[in-house]
């Protein structure tokens, strides 16, 4: 059997976190002073999971929560209780103009199309940033968001991939970076999701326009999206179901089921071709259920072939058992990850349980020899460790961010154009066979006032 990695001592995108303390660092970036204090914007300050992003980072003992943004006063008046002493306002341009100097690292925990205006924001300014899933909205933020870890970094980013802390899922990591399976041939990912709950507006429906809350500020609610009514079935959180706001099932669980096969393989850049297959668009919200292929070109011995195809799917769409050479029974989640190398299958839950399927046998994941001891591993400590100089494993800062993002977002956006195989080159934000796709699923156009700063 091949030998393990062991853990690279940093990872590649939170290399430079070991900065020297200064008042600025050479690129502007917000650094703290050693023995003080990390002080923290929390923008989204409770909704799905902005509650949790906040307590968990100010668990750290050197986090102080300095300001409290949300466009919803009941949210915000809620955090306020617990946050007493910081500064509190409902628009995220205001908080950066207005008390930019007294904060050094920001929390982004809002709905999906508001992510680059803020993060890009956050980045312009200096401030490490903590941002929600899906990274990015669009596929042109994508590259905002690579451009400004290029002229950012020394700078601390990391995506909300929380699941990345078991055990299973870094020994996965470990497993494939090795070779102890052989030649990667393909990669299956599925998601159980878009699901009957509240985050999603699953029967497609319009409700009934109506005034928006006295609570809610609509229009900075809406942030770059144009000016539309309010409507109950899109707010607080069934906004995930909508084209405009949110990325569907595929999006929103692309980092929690992709993520292990980019963190495996450094070679899956930028992929060449996505096809999604749906049986309807229904505007104005995201179609399910959907089956994709994402297809990169590779030249490596990590890989049997020059292509490798990952297929992502939503609605818990699996593979066969029987074609991959396994026995009868469950996969035993409907969020999973399968990687099917020349000696082997790889098969990993949302929650870290790994089986490694050779010959028909199943061994448990964490029992294959040569791997790493894991220490334990707060995901949101992790974050403000590096940014305080201590080099924790990082999952997942933004440059991980944007490859995984890419290939959920392709999927996610070729719904569009169910059955088309769109020949996708990023470097041009191109889908080159098919100038309709490029004009209308790559970039937006965003409202006055809420554009993505651009960083030189």
């Amino acid at each position: 059997m091949a030998s393990f990695i062991t853990r690279r001592d940093f990872l590649r995108a939170s290399a430079a976190a070991g900065f020297s303390f200064s008042t600025l660092g050479c690129a502007g970036a917000a650094v703290v002073q050693p023995n003080s204090k990390v002080n923290v914007l929390s923008i989204g300050v409770v909704g799905s999971i902005g509650g949790q992003d906040r307590s968990q980072v100010a668990s750290h003992p050197a986090v102080r929560i300095a300001g409290l943004c949300d466009v919803d006063a009941n949210y915000l008046a809620q955090a306020k209780a617990d946050h007493p002493d910081a500064f509190a306002c409902k628009d995220y341009r205001e908080a950066f103009d207005k008390y930019g100097d007294q904060f050094d690292a920001v929390i982004v925990a809002v709905p999906d199309f508001n992510h680059a205006p803020m993060m890009m924001t956050a980045l312009k300014a200096g401030k490490h940033v903590y941002g929600q899933k899906p990274l990015v909205h669009q596929l042109e933020e994508l590259v905002m968001i690579e451009n400004a870890m290029k002229a950012r970094p020394d700078l601390v980013t990391q995506v909300g991939n929380q699941r990345m802390v078991y055990n299973g899922r870094r020994a996965a990591v470990e497993i494939l970076r090795s070779g102890a399976l052989g030649k990667a041939i393909k990669a299956y990912a599925w998601t159980g999701s878009p699901n009957r709950s509240h985050y999603f507006n699953f029967d497609h429906v319009n409700s009934e326009p109506m005034d928006p809350p006295s609570h809610l500020d609509w229009g900075l609610w809406l942030g770059p999206c144009q000016p539309k009514e309010f409507q109950s079935n899109l707010v607080p959180l069934a906004w995930r179901s909508w084209w405009d706001h949110g990325t569907g099932g595929l999006g929103d669980w692309g980092v929690h089921v992709l993520d292990v096969i980019f963190f495996g393989y450094d070679e899956l850049t930028s992929p060449i071709s996505v096809v999604t297959h749906t049986p309807a668009v229904v505007d104005p919200f995201h179609a399910y259920p959907c089956q994709s292929t994402v297809t990169y070109a590779v030249n490596s011995p990590n890989f049997a072939n020059t292509h490798f195809p990952i297929y992502y799917n939503d609605r818990a769409q699996m593979p066969s058992r029987a074609a991959l050479g396994l026995p009868p029974g469950s996969w035993g989640d409907s969020n999973m990850t399968v990687v099917v190398c020349e000696g082997g299958v790889l098969a990993l839950t949302a929650g870290g349980r790994l089986e490694i399927w050779r010959d028909g046998k199943m061994t448990p994941g964490l029992e294959m020899p040569g791997l790493p001891e894991f220490p334990p591993l707060n995901h949101w400590h992790a974050w403000v460790d590096n940014i305080i100089g201590k080099k924790t494993e990082l999952r997942t800062p933004f440059p991980d961010g944007v490859r995984i993002t890419e290939a959920a977002l392709l999927a996610v956006k070729a719904s569009k154009y169910p059955g088309v195989e769109l020949a996708w080159d990023k470097s041009k934000l191109a889908f080159t066979n098919h100038e309709e796709a490029t004009k209308t699923i790559v970039k937006r156009d965003y409202r006055d006032g809420f554009a993505p700063p651009v960083i030189a």
